[in-house]
């Protein structure tokens, strides 16, 4: 392949990850360019630098072409100088969303302050983005939770050196996937080795897929999961009075419904009488809005053209009940617990629209504290691999958690004045 060609694929990419097309059947394939290049901005960064630099060699001849390509070189280089700087800036934006949502002095909360070295950019981490070993985290696979073969497995993340391990904060990661694809070893690695470094117990689950098991499968086994914990994760020196769910995706879909219905009985067939409730919920860039009130028209596009068929197999125009149960926006009641909402901007699978509602009206219902980061530039997907905007973002939750744990332990309140003019209904624009 030609430099103007490798050039011009790298322009077009850099254009993508700056302003992807949205839409239903743009936001698929925008997602696919841009969510990778995205991430990996400084790698794609210093392989245009050294391609280029290649071709200014004195052997080299520089003809028209090559001028083009450089051309296009710079102003790709320009582009992802841009999406560097804007990841790094997440920092701030989570922690401006913090102090938001939990108050200037939450970190008195913290066992200790973040040092300057804490929140720096781990740029030795980055070298390798896809190492998800960690010597430091010891994993204990495939444990069955139910009795559905590989999708009722789990995996527990531990200290390495946790042997004495007792009492410790639970962390419950729910893996997306358009709840039809996905596993335990996939996603939220980054996050779980992070928190098991600091003495979380972590928790990944598998769960049935559709179309061969339609919902509330999904969620019938994110409650069983819960259950499990609560009966046997003190056998692995987890607290089972203390779990905080979180996912992507469908994940963070399936972590706020389960969140927000708790000892839901419907969908607790055969253990009804069991506790399902969690303290806290931390859903990334989820689907709040399956049944299409917020009326955008993502939503709508996602409800007819992909859940009825797939995930719930049937329409919405014959059970329509079936889609509003499933979604958390339509089931905040005032009863929910703590939640931290993470959303990118530029999110073209699940537009941002359906967390902005979600927040909006959890903020006016819930008693509880509400967190909502929405990340400029962010794409579906950010936190899959360690990257300068996912490294942020775990850093920010890492703090979020341990100011939650230690206000729980001490038993402080974490209440917040609900809107007495709110109503039912659901409110959220038109696009």
């Amino acid at each position: 392949m030609s430099y103007l060609r490798r050039q011009a694929i790298v322009a077009a990419l850099t254009a993508n990850a700056l302003r992807p097309v949205t839409g239903p059947r743009a936001g698929v394939p925008a997602f696919f360019a841009g969510w990778l290049f995205g991430e990996l901005a400084p790698q794609m960064l210093t392989l245009t630098a050294v391609d280029s630099a290649a071709q200014l060699r004195p052997t080299k001849r520089s003809g028209a072409r090559t001028r083009v390509g450089l051309g296009l070189a710079a102003a790709s280089t320009a582009g992802l100088a841009h999406i560097i700087r804007q990841s790094q800036q997440v920092k701030d934006q989570v922690e401006d969303a913090l102090v938001e949502g939990l108050g200037v002095d939450y970190v008195e909360q913290l066992d200790a302050a973040p040092t300057p070295a804490d929140l720096a950019t781990p740029w030795r981490k980055l070298v390798n983005p896809f190492r998800f070993t960690d010597r430091a985290v010891r994993v204990e696979k495939d444990i069955a939770y139910a009795e559905f073969g590989r999708r009722s497995m789990l995996d527990i993340y531990r200290p390495a050196a946790g042997e004495q391990l007792a009492g410790a904060p639970v962390l419950l990661q729910v893996h997306g996937g358009g709840w039809t694809i996905g596993t335990k070893d996939q996603q939220g690695i980054p996050l779980m080795q992070h928190m098991a470094q600091r003495g979380w117990v972590c928790v990944a689950i598998n769960y049935r897929l559709a179309p061969r098991d339609p919902f509330p499968a999904h969620v019938i086994d994110v409650k069983r999961s819960i259950a499990w914990i609560k009966e046997h994760i003190a056998e692995y020196g987890g607290n089972p009075d203390y779990i905080v769910i979180t996912g992507g995706s469908a994940g963070g879909h399936l972590c706020a419904l389960v969140a927000v219905t708790p000892n839901a009985k419907e969908w607790q067939p055969g253990f009804e009488d069991a506790d399902t409730s969690v303290q806290a919920a931390v859903p990334h860039y989820g689907v709040y809005d399956l049944a299409g009130s917020t009326g955008l028209r993502s939503a709508k596009a996602m409800r007819d053209g992909f859940l009825a068929p797939r995930v719930f197999k049937t329409t919405w125009e014959d059970d329509p009940d079936a889609f509003e149960a499933a979604s958390p926006l339509l089931r905040l009641d005032g009863d929910e617990p703590d939640f931290f909402v993470i959303h990118g901007a530029s999110d073209t699978l699940v537009d941002v629209g359906q967390a902005r509602a979600f927040v909006e009206k959890l903020r006016r219902v819930s008693t509880k504290s509400v967190v909502y980061a929405e990340l400029p530039g962010a794409q579906h997907a950010f936190d899959i691999f360690p990257s300068i905007r996912s490294a942020h973002v775990v850093r920010g939750i890492e703090r979020y958690l341990g100011w939650h744990w230690n206000s729980w332990r001490a038993g402080l309140p974490v209440d917040h004045e609900v809107d007495d003019t709110v109503t039912s209904d659901t409110a959220g624009p038109s696009t």
